[in-house]
């Protein structure tokens, strides 16, 4: 048959394939969570997270040597304080578990980039996100102590913050807190798009961050809404944000491309636990190659628009794109 075009000519052997991708990943671009408990010494195993560790204050420069040896430079920090309390106050405290991990990976490790989780869901005894009043959470009485969780992270020498609470306004008053502060070189990670979703299950046994009471639902976004993601992304731009989120990641590629499409500023998509925890049951039951399908989902996130990407396979898939398996 004279066929002038022949596709197959571009996918005949392996070195042609790697060639000719559209879409590339590094390591550079992988951001690894780490759980930092301040009652715990060692290391010790996450139920909820095959293959996940909480690290101790004692340990937590460990976690930094497996990500490092994974050629990933770049963690989030979570933290499970010893104290809570209802307005979190353990949250923005100087010897704080986030704020001594900070200053312990930093004096150890300095040019690991550590980015902090700034929430304050593992700091309230009702676990939800803010202050409350009554059972509802106070949108702007929350903005003052994010606020202040934020500034002292960065000034135990946190690289960048990430606000994942969802509250209005929260950008723009974490901005005005850093540059009054003569931080105005930090960069905001801006979890601008954050669904009320159910794959958020094992973080939540992970981090000790279930609401004792109701849902989230109030301040997290409805799943039905996809341009209001771009509602919310462009508030996050106008207040200041430096880089914007996708969270969860899978159920949600349409939204990481229209908000990739809408937006300048890089994009980060969050493969959450209950990602994680699906593909390790699945695996664990002989249902499907865990190695491959972790390389095809996350190829999927980055094929739809995103930067950078926060996974509990981060050290994996660095491998993984070392050995040209995926990249």
């Amino acid at each position: 048959m004279n066929l002038i075009n022949r596709p197959r000519r571009l996918r005949r052997t392996d070195e042609v394939r790697r060639l000719c991708r559209e879409t590339r990943l590094s390591s550079d671009s992988l951001i690894w969570p780490i759980f930092v408990d301040e009652a715990l010494s060692g290391v010790r195993p996450i139920e909820s997270l095959p293959g996940q560790n909480h690290y101790g204050l004692d340990s937590v420069t460990q976690a930094v040597e497996e990500s490092l040896a994974h050629g990933v430079t770049h963690g989030v920090l979570f933290g499970l304080p010893r104290h809570k309390d209802a307005c979190g106050s353990s949250a923005w405290a100087e010897d704080g578990v986030i704020q001594q991990a900070v200053r312990t990976i930093k004096a150890a490790y300095p040019h690991f980039h550590v980015i902090t989780d700034v929430c304050m869901c593992e700091y309230t005894d009702h676990g939800h996100c803010g202050i409350l009043c009554g059972e509802e959470v106070d949108n702007d009485k929350t903005l003052e102590v994010l606020s202040k969780t934020a500034l002292s992270h960065v000034m135990a020498g946190a690289d960048m913050v990430a606000p994942s609470d969802m509250m209005d306004g929260r950008i723009a008053a974490i901005r005005e807190t850093l540059d009054s502060h003569g931080f105005a070189m930090t960069p905001i990670m801006a979890y601008s798009a954050k669904y009320a979703s159910a794959f958020y299950g094992p973080f939540r046994s992970a981090a000790g961050s279930a609401p004792a009471f109701g849902d989230r639902r109030g301040y997290q976004m409805d799943p039905h809404n996809r341009r209001e993601a771009l509602k919310e992304c462009a508030l996050d731009v106008s207040e200041g944000a430096d880089i914007l989120m996708v969270k969860p990641a899978l159920s949600y590629l349409d939204v990481i491309r229209e908000c990739w499409d809408a937006f300048d500023l890089p994009l980060c998509a969050y493969s959450v636990s209950g990602e994680y925890a699906m593909i390790k049951a699945a695996s664990a039951a002989g249902l499907v190659d865990e190695y491959r399908v972790m390389c095809e989902t996350a190829l999927s996130i980055f094929r739809a628009g995103a930067d950078m990407l926060i996974t509990y396979y981060a050290k994996e898939l660095s491998d993984a794109i070392r050995r040209g398996d995926i990249g």
